[in-house]
């Protein structure tokens, strides 16, 4: 074996190192995510308005959070662009993400919301393609339409019913602030910038600042609900429901999904994601009762499909642009 092949690999097997230690960490941040559509959809059926149900998620993960935020906050003393970075995630990545796929469902069914909000990766190869000048390989392109086949399939967006150009643009608001989520954590520790769980507890915290500012201003109304809500055919307090929807698909999830992202490249990662529908669709169907189809799990294998594209050009890039000569 010649010095090149084995530095080839040697990297490859490097890599796929990264990717097993990265792969369950962004599949359980997925299936975690995966979990907030029944349960938060619970709280808003028994009467909860959006702002309220947001607040109430968010809000608990920062009340659970808010010691890592100070410990952390003490030890690492942010100032600066760290602060900046913090408040962005919070912004964008969390309170922004929820908002604005919640509105998006105002007007859109859920199916298209969901396809609009997961363009994110999709646009996070067109933004890299945009600030490089270089555009992605033949199999970065055939791994995002195979994936964007399959989401549509799985969210069944053939047979939606009503499109609604303010939800479409909710919708793609979702999806420019699910790439902030994926961009951010992917640097944020490699040049002496946040720790990941400072940008988790900071940028909930910021987040529930912002929801309960805009909620007493009006502009995101926080109406309280009955206190009991449906959940799986079971009818329990709103105290549980809300305790699963901010411990398991918020605080388990950003994680989860912080870790799974720093271990693998952000587009990989923002695919991986994309998993993130199948096991809402599971979640819809042990909780409301809702058996996927056929189509869905067509969908599911097509999803996983271009995520194998998108992973083998992504070390196909890596190994040609490991110098010879190192």
């Amino acid at each position: 074996m010649t010095p090149d092949n084995l530095r080839s690999y040697c990297h490859e097997c490097m890599n796929t190192t990264v990717l097993t230690r990265g792969l369950p960490w962004a599949l359980v941040s997925a299936a975690a995510f995966g979990f907030s559509g029944p349960l938060g959809d619970s709280l808003m059926t028994a009467g909860w308005s959006t702002g309220a149900t947001t607040l109430v998620r968010i809000g608990g993960a920062a009340l659970i959070l808010l010691p890592v935020a100070v410990v952390l906050g003490l030890r690492h003393r942010p100032t600066g662009a760290s602060l900046r970075t913090i408040a962005t995630y919070g912004v964008f990545a969390v309170a922004g993400a929820q908002l604005c796929f919640f509105y998006a469902l105002q007007h859109l069914d859920v199916g298209v919301a969901l396809l609009l909000e997961f363009l994110a990766p999709v646009l996070l190869v067109g933004w890299t393609w945009f600030r490089t000048r270089r555009p992605p390989r033949t199999v970065t392109v055939l791994g995002c339409a195979v994936a964007i086949v399959g989401l549509m399939f799985v969210v069944d967006v053939f047979g939606a019913g009503r499109v609604d150009l303010v939800g479409v643009l909710w919708g793609l608001a979702a999806a420019v602030c699910v790439c902030v989520y994926f961009s951010l954590p992917a640097g944020s520790d490699g040049d002496g910038g946040v720790p990941p769980m400072l940008l988790i507890s900071g940028g909930t915290i910021v987040a529930a600042v912002l929801l309960t500012a805009t909620g007493l201003l009006g502009l995101t109304p926080l109406h309280v609900g009955a206190r009991t809500a449906v959940l799986g055919g079971v009818s329990m307090h709103w105290l549980l429901v809300a305790a699963q929807m901010v411990v398991i698909a918020t605080v388990v999830a950003y994680l989860t999904g912080v870790i799974g992202i720093r271990r693998l490249e952000t587009r990989v990662a923002s695919f991986v994601g994309l998993s993130e529908v199948l096991f809402g669709v599971l979640a819809a169907w042990l909780l409301v009762d809702q058996i996927p189809t056929l189509a869905q799990l067509f969908g599911g294998l097509l999803i996983l499909a271009g995520i194998v594209l998108i992973r083998r050009a992504e070390l196909r890039t890596a190994t040609t642009a490991e110098p010879v000569g190192a």
